[in-house]
C-alpha cells in the first residue's frame, strides 16, 4: 500500500481506483439515477500544468531540502477537499508554494522557520497533504514575500519504544503503515485508522485531532497523545511525559488540534496498545420509515452501556444501499464489532446483539459468532462496509471526471437533540441539493458514537455543472453549515477546520477563546508566518 507515483492533484497513487471502463459503468449508473448525461473527462497530467515563477528562492544553506519541480509545487498546492479536487482536475494551481522544504530533522525545521520569519515567507506545514477542509491548501493572502510548503515526510522514524509503559516516541513525519510496520515487531499497535490512514502522518493526525479506527472509548488522537515536541518561530516546546497530570491547563491540549498554526509539531510520545488477537463482528439490521432512528436508539444503548465496541457504525437506508451492506431496499444497518487481545468477546457480543433487538433490530440467532486471530469471522455486510469505505477516496476523483458533486460533512449532536438535528439537517441538505443540482442525494452515517451523543457524517450526490461546481458546492455547504449550527451540532467531529469550515468555527468558537487563541499565536509565532488563514485572522 502506498507505492508508487502520488497523484498531484487526486487521491493515492497512479493507477489506482476505478480505470475508464469501471469509471464509465459507474457514470451509466449515476446517469439514469439522476436521470442527466454524464460524460467523462480526462484526468490532468503534469505535463499540462503551468505554474507561475516562484517568487523566493531557498538560501543556500537551505537549497538541498527544498524542490521547486512542477510536481512537487502542483502536489503541494492543495490538499485532498472537493474543492481542491475539483480545482485540481481543471489544472488550476493559482498560488502554489514557491517551493516544498522537506527537513531531514528538528534541526532543519528550526533553521527552515528561523529564516522564514526573517524573510517575512509564509510556512504551511504539510503531513501526508490529505486534508479535506483546505487546511494545507497555499492560499495565504497578501503580505508575505512567498510560501513553503514544509512536507515533514522524511521525518518518519520510530525513534524510542517504551515495552513496559506501552509507548513510543515516534517523528511526526511518519505515514500510517509505516508507523504499524515499525511497532508490529514489538507486538504493539497505535490502533489509530482515520480513513486516509494510508496517506496521512502522526503530526497531521495530531495537529487535525483526527478522528480514527475506534467508534467509542478511543475516538480520537487525543487519547494517544502522551507528550509533544513542537518547533516555534520562539523556540522549542516539550511537554512532559505524563500518564495523567492535573496541573494546570493542558500544553499538549493547546497543540492538538492547533492545524499547524502555532508550531510544526516533529515528535510525539505515544501510547500503545497490544495488537488485538480476538476478534467479533455483526450485522444488524432495521426495517420501515423508521429504521434509522430505531438503529439510532440501538447505537445510544451500545454507546451507554460500557461495552465499548470498536466498530459501531450505522448507516441509513441510502448509505447501506450505495455500500452494498443492505440485503433489502429501505434497511438501515449497523455494523458492529469488538476486539481484544486479552480475552475472549462471546459474552460483549451477545449481550450487544441482545441491546439492538431491544430497539427493534434484526440480529438472527447464532449471529456475531466470535474467534481468534485468522479464525475471527468476517461479517458480509461489514465487509461490504468497509470496502466501500476504503475505495471513497479513489471514487471521488472519478467522480469529479464525471461532473458528479461529492462532498461529506460530519458533525456531533446530544442524544436528546438527535432526531429533531437530523431530520433538520437532512431537510436543509436535501433542498440545497435540489435546488442547486436539480437533483441528487443525501445519506447519513454513524461514524462514532458516545454515552452523551452521535457523530453523524453526512454524504452528497449530486450531478455539477462543468465549470460551476465550485459555486455549487458553496452553496450546499453554506446551506448545511447554517443548519448544523442553528440546530445545535459541532462544525466538524474529525475532519478539522482549516479554511472551508472558517465562517462556522467563527461563530462556534467563544470570543473569550478566540482572544486567547490569538494571544498564544501572537507570543509563539510573532510575525504570523505559519499556515495564515487557518483558525484565526491577525487582528
Amino acid at each position: 500500500m502506498g507505492e508508487g507515483v502520488r497523484k498531484f492533484w487526486g487521491w493515492g497513487v497512479e493507477g489506482e481506483g476505478p480505470g475508464p471502463e469501471q469509471a464509465r459503468g459507474i457514470g451509466k449508473i449515476l446517469s439514469t439515477r439522476f436521470g442527466v448525461d454524464l460524460d467523462l473527462a480526462s484526468p490532468p497530467r503534469i505535463e499540462d500544468v503551468t505554474l507561475p515563477r516562484p517568487r523566493i528562492a531557498p538560501p543556500p544553506a537551505l537549497a538541498t531540502l527544498c524542490s521547486e519541480t512542477t510536481f512537487d509545487r502542483a502536489s503541494h498546492t492543495y490538499g485532498k477537499s472537493y474543492r481542491d479536487i475539483v480545482r485540481g482536475h481543471a489544472r488550476r494551481f493559482e498560488h502554489p508554494p514557491d517551493f516544498v522544504a522537506r527537513p531531514r530533522g528538528e534541526a532543519d525545521v528550526v533553521r527552515l522557520l528561523d529564516w522564514a520569519g526573517s524573510a517575512g515567507v509564509a510556512v504551511v506545514p504539510y503531513g501526508g497533504g490529505s486534508s479535506v477542509v483546505g487546511g494545507v491548501a497555499c492560499e495565504t493572502g497578501g503580505g508575505y514575500a512567498g510560501v513553503v510548503s514544509l512536507d515533514l515526510g522524511a521525518m518518519g522514524r520510530v525513534l524510542e519504544i517504551d515495552r513496559v509503559s506501552r509507548a513510543a516516541r515516534i517523528e511526526a513525519g511518519v505515514l500510517g503503515p509505516a508507523l504499524e510496520a515499525q511497532i508490529r515487531p514489538h507486538g504493539m499497535t497505535l490502533r489509530h485508522y482515520p480513513q486516509s490512514f494510508e496517506f496521512s502522518t502522526l503530526g497531521g493526525w495530531i495537529a487535525t485531532r483526527s478522528g480514527g479506527h475506534y467508534a467509542t472509548l478511543y475516538t480520537h488522537i487525543d487519547e494517544f497523545v502522551e507528550g509533544l515536541r513542537i518547533v516555534t518561530p520562539t523556540g522549542v516546546v516539550e511537554t512532559r511525559r505524563l500518564p495523567g497530570s492535573g496541573a494546570g491547563p493542558s500544553p499538549d491540549r493547546l497543540f492538538i488540534g492547533s492545524e499547524g498554526i502555532l508550531g510544526v509539531i516533529t515528535e510525539a510520545w505515544m501510547r500503545l496498545q497490544d495488537r488485538p488477537v480476538f476478534r467479533a463482528q455483526a450485522s444488524v439490521r432495521f426495517d420501515g420509515p423508521d429504521a434509522f432512528v430505531r438503529g439510532s436508539s440501538a447505537v445510544r444503548r451500545l454507546a451507554q452501556s460500557g461495552l465499548h465496541p470498536t466498530n459501531c457504525r450505522l448507516l441509513d437506508p441510502g448509505e447501506a444501499a450505495t455500500s452494498g451492506a443492505s440485503s433489502a431496499p429501505g434497511e438501515a444497518v449497523l455494523v458492529l464489532g469488538f476486539e481484544s487481545a486479552d480475552h475472549p468477546l462471546d459474552a460483549w457480543m451477545a449481550r450487544a446483539l441482545e441491546l439492538c433487538r431491544d430497539a427493534g433490530g434484526a440480529a438472527p440467532e447464532g449471529s456475531g459468532a466470535t474467534g481468534r486471530g485468522d479464525a475471527a469471522p468476517r461479517d458480509a455486510a461489514a465487509g461490504a462496509w468497509r470496502d466501500a469505505f476504503l475505495k471513497a477516496p479513489y471514487l471521488r476523483d472519478t467522480l469529479v471526471c464525471l461532473g458528479v458533486l461529492s462532498e461529506t460533512f460530519e458533525t456531533a449532536v446530544t442524544w436528546d437533540r438527535f432526531e429533531a438535528f437530523h431530520a433538520g439537517v437532512m431537510q436543509a441538505a436535501q433542498e440545497a441539493v435540489t435546488r442547486v443540482c436539480g437533483t441528487g442525494s443525501v445519506a447519513c452515517r454513524f461514524t462514532h458514537a458516545y454515552p452523551d451523543g452521535p457523530a453523524p457524517y453526512y454524504t452528497v450526490l449530486a450531478p455539477a455543472r462543468r465549470g460551476g461546481e465550485l459555486a455549487q458546492w458553496a452553496e450546499i455547504k453554506a446551506a448545511a453549515t447554517e443548519a448544523i449550527l442553528r440546530l445545535g451540532g459541532t462544525i466538524t467531529h474529525h475532519h478539522s477546520v482549516g479554511r472551508d469550515h472558517r465562517s462556522g468555527y467563527d461563530r462556534e468558537r467563544p470570543d473569550g477563546f478566540a482572544r486567547a487563541l490569538s494571544a498564544a499565536k501572537s507570543a509563539l509565532d510573532p510575525a504570523w508566518t505559519l499556515n495564515p488563514g487557518v483558525l484565526i485572522d491577525r487582528g
